[in-house]
């Protein structure tokens, strides 16, 4: 059993699916659990959100992996550190008795680079859609995401700020034409706002969802 520390928030009745949120680099649990009934206003989810498994000396609040550049995560942390994930999500299906079939994966910043790791880990089951928020796709030795299995099923969403000063929208656009490229559908959606989570921001991802797991 993982020790991953985490938030949630259940559906009202029997939950009609499973929304993971994994917040930013040196933020915790408690960061985007706020974000449930925005994301879900009907509370038809049950919504968890999980802190990251690393504490860094030095460095405040929880982080997914040691960092190497943009788009090039350390590698020993980064596989290691997504193996600690996917046994945290197969634990919270496992729990929750919801299906990856409708788990929604998503992600701000760091979180999303675990979002696109966990939905296209060829280790894991496919989710039912990956959303990520002023993020960028990780590229790692000893990653290999299952791009061609997935394309045809798992839908994404990428969102990202114009006047992000952390992770340029660049890599936003990067990360869609990848995915595109590979035969995913692919649904963009740039806003004004710098590197945080917008009120339109999260309305896309809410009726995203909605059309994911209608």
């Amino acid at each position: 059993m993982t020790t991953i520390p985490y938030r949630e928030r259940p559906a009202d009745g029997e939950p009609a699916g499973l929304l993971i949120l994994h917040h930013g680099r040196g933020s915790d649990e408690n960061d985007l659990i706020g974000l449930a009934d925005v994301l879900d206003p009907d509370r038809r989810l049950h919504v968890v959100s999980p802190g990251g498994p690393l504490l860094i000396s030095g460095l405040p609040g929880r982080h997914w992996y040691v960092i190497g550049t943009i788009e090039h995560p350390n590698p020993e942390s980064f596989n290691t550190q997504l193996g600690v994930l996917r046994e945290f999500h197969e634990e919270t299906r496992r729990r929750t008795g919801v299906g990856p079939e409708r788990t929604v994966l998503g992600g701000f910043s760091m979180g999303g680079v675990m979002s696109y790791a966990s939905g296209l880990d060829p280790e894991a089951p496919a989710p039912a859609g990956i959303f990520t928020m002023g993020s960028f796709f990780p590229h790692a030795e000893g990653f290999a995401p299952d791009l061609a299995g997935r394309a045809a099923t798992t839908p994404v969403l990428v969102t990202h700020g114009r006047a992000d000063q952390v992770i340029a929208p660049e890599f936003g656009e990067r990360a869609r034409d990848l995915l595109q490229d590979a035969g995913f559908a692919v649904d963009f959606a740039l806003h004004d706002g710098p590197h945080r989570v917008e009120p339109s921001q999260a309305t896309a991802v809410q009726r995203w969802i909605d059309e994911v797991l209608a």
